[in-house]
Parts: structure tokens; sequence; C-alpha cells
């Protein structure tokens, strides 16, 4: 695979993300579907949104892993959440952590929607690329 990221923007080093992602000759592409805080028997989590979040990312890690990619092939990582502030207050550092640990630059849309499964409050789609 060959990778180039677009940010023609000085503002966009400021954000967890670019503004494109363009692949070459990827050898597969694998689309997550979206990822909540669901533990393995598919119990729905009763932690806060930041607890969530450190649960979607690790199925999100497991459910890449056993697809045969790595993290650091995401290319785009769109976030859903009932609460932009509360994401921003409570996970931020959550989320640009788990960003930088796997060497990701991604194209993202974050979405602030109404209600999401099991009323949690917050839930990751992905796309990754080998």
């Amino acid at each position: 695979m060959q990778k180039q990221t677009i940010d023609p923007w000085k503002w966009g080093e400021q954000t967890n993300s670019v503004q494109a992602v363009e692949i070459k000759q990827p050898e597969g592409t694998l689309y997550c579907s979206g990822q909540v805080a669901i533990d393995a028997a598919g119990q729905p989590s009763t932690a806060d949104m930041r607890g969530q979040l450190i649960q979607i990312f690790e199925n999100l890690e497991h459910l890449i892993d056993t697809a045969g990619y790595e993290c650091q092939g995401i290319v785009r990582l769109n976030v859903f959440t009932t609460s932009m502030m509360e994401f921003f207050t409570t996970c931020g550092d959550v989320y640009q952590e788990w960003i930088a640990k796997h060497g990701i630059k991604q194209a993202t849309t974050m979405f602030e929607v109404k209600g999401l499964y099991a009323n949690l409050g917050v839930e990751l789609e992905a796309t990754v690329v080998k």
C-alpha cells in the first residue's frame, strides 16, 4: 500500500486527523461496522463515555487484528457521540493517545447524534487498508 495524507491548511496540524488520505495499490480494505462498548458476552457497558471509549478501542483493536489488519492502516475513523462537549472534555486525551500509539493519520468526521445503541454515548466506525 502507498499512503499519502493531504492537509493543505496550517490549522490542520492542530487536529487529530487530516483532510484527506489517498491510498494507491492496497492489498485489501476492511470496512468496520460501528463499534460500541460491548463486552465479549454482548453486554453493553455501564461505564461513562471515557470508559466506553477505552472499551471501544479494545474492541476495535481486536476486530482489526482478527481480520489480519493493523490499526496503523486506519485511513478513516468516524466518531458518533451523543455529546460533543462531553467527548472533548472527558475523552480527548484517550482519543489522542490511541491515535498517537498507532501512528494513525486518518480522515475523520465527528457526528453528534440523538442516540446510539443501548443508550451508549460514543461509537467509532473505521476503514482500514493493507
